[in-house]
């Protein structure tokens, strides 16, 4: 089973607001949901990375911590980059998956920025 975007839109929603607790519960539900693919593997050590580096907010050298999330044209161009390795062959499957759930999480910081109510319409909590 391919890793549900309705569940993985609710884990990004759930970290940028900082409810780790809640983004907790969603990220088991998508564990026990997905099938073990290398891919798969990857995506979901992405979402893992991305819940810890925000709860601990303190590391300097982590990618996110550095990331202006108020400049539009920053994330846009690091959801570019993160879509270029996701597709590139060069990468395992692995890696491949991991990139794409940081582009993933870059496009609904993108969406939430624009419009913080406009996802939250679409996602019902399950």
């Amino acid at each position: 089973m391919p890793i549900s975007r309705v569940f993985v839109t609710r884990f990004f929603q759930l970290v940028t607001n900082r409810r780790f607790a809640e983004a907790e519960r969603v990220l088991e539900r998508i564990k026990l949901k997905v099938q073990e693919t290398e891919w798969n593997k990857g995506y979901f050590q992405a979402l893992n990375g991305i819940l810890l580096a925000l709860k601990s907010n303190d590391d300097q050298y982590a990618f996110l911590s550095n990331m202006n999330f108020e400049n539009e044209g920053e994330l846009k161009k690091y959801r570019r980059d993160f879509l270029k390795e996701a597709k590139s062959k060069i990468h395992a499957d692995y890696d491949r998956g991991f990139f794409s759930a940081w582009a993933d999480y870059l496009r609904v910081s993108i969406k939430l920025r624009e419009n913080p109510t406009a996802l939250s319409a679409k996602i019902v909590d399950h």
